[in-house]
């Protein structure tokens, strides 16, 4: 088992590297390594522990001529070359079960706080204002939720719902059956006809890419509020702020941004675009920096998950 290197490029929970050490892996950390040196460390790996550092294309992966597994903590794999990996027999792992719960409560927390106007009114006490009326905020109870994709975060969101008197209706376009007491599977259309809140959990590919846009916007029948906890590249920011200002948008609620950086922390080192800065100005929408699955729990869960996917089909062979 020697020889079965794994080597760490993003920071991830320290279980993760405890339990494949003690199943006899040799765990090395590259996590301080710049990521264009990466690709000239890792030719012996057996296996990659990835979050957002790099990208896993073609060129880097057929240099690793012994590689079996690349583990994604998190659930997207945009930045890995998915179908290179399916012909060559590398598995790749992710863990969207670890962070739904954070996101689904993410999500709930965000649209509370849109509706009954928590953000706004907290900042103006702290400035000494003291206002009221124009607090009024508005009862979730008796509305109609859309959400559009309905896997480990979607169906996390309709869950933390229950506790509402409202409607949860869910459209996915690859599954089909999911339907209960509670929620209503329907089409993608009858979410634009009825949904007075739409909640985005889909995976950034070329068909979701800029799904919110003009045309969208324009299609749905009511005024509605927006919320996007999955990639941000799926709304036009363009188009949104032309919503909110036409007030077909009622408000949004985002956790991932369009214009993010590979590397986070690097957002406001670019020129932020001026959809972007009229966003940060308005009082209907609340901002997080990509948070929605980065809680204490889901950090753990996210590493556990991995170690118990790449040790169960290790013990299979």
């Amino acid at each position: 088992m020697s020889d079965s290197k794994v080597y760490f490029i993003d920071t991830v929970h320290g279980v993760l590297q405890e339990r494949l050490t003690k199943e006899g892996f040799v765990c090395i950390d590259i996590t301080k390594v710049k990521s264009e040196e990466i690709p000239l460390l890792i030719a012996d790996a057996s296996g990659l522990v990835i979050r957002s550092k790099i990208s896993l294309t073609e060129e880097v992966l057929t240099t690793c001529k012994n590689l079996k597994f690349i583990a994604r903590s998190g659930s997207g794999l945009e930045n890995i070359d998915v179908e290179f990996c399916k012909k060559n027999a590398i598995i790749c792992y992710n863990s969207p079960e670890g962070n739904r719960n954070a996101v689904a409560e993410h999500g709930l927390g965000m649209l509370l706080s849109l509706l009954n106007k928590i953000t706004v009114s907290d900042l103006q006490i702290r400035k000494g204002i003291w206002q009221r009326e124009s607090n009024r905020g508005e009862e979730l109870d008796g509305k109609t939720v859309g959400i559009i994709g309905y896997g480990n975060n979607g169906t996390s969101f309709a869950k933390k719902l229950r506790g509402f008197d409202v409607k949860v209706m869910a459209f996915d376009k690859y599954k089909s059956g999911f339907g209960d007491h509670f929620v209503h599977e329907c089409t993608l259309a009858a979410i634009m006809e009825q949904a007075d809140i739409v909640s985005f959990h889909v995976p950034l590919t070329s068909e979701t890419k800029h799904i919110v846009n003009d045309e969208f916007i324009d299609k749905m029948a009511k005024p509605f509020i927006l919320i996007n906890l999955a990639r941000g590249r799926i709304v036009d920011t363009e188009s949104l702020v032309k919503g909110l200002k036409t007030q077909k948008i009622k408000g949004a609620c985002l956790d991932v941004h369009e214009y993010e950086q590979k590397s986070f922390e690097k957002f406001f080192e670019q020129q932020v675009p001026d959809a972007f800065c009229y966003l940060t100005s308005s009082e209907k929408v609340i901002l997080t920096p990509h948070i929605a699955g980065w809680t204490t729990e889901s950090y753990y869960k996210l590493s556990n998950i991995l170690a118990d996917k790449i040790l169960a089909d290790h013990s299979a062979h």
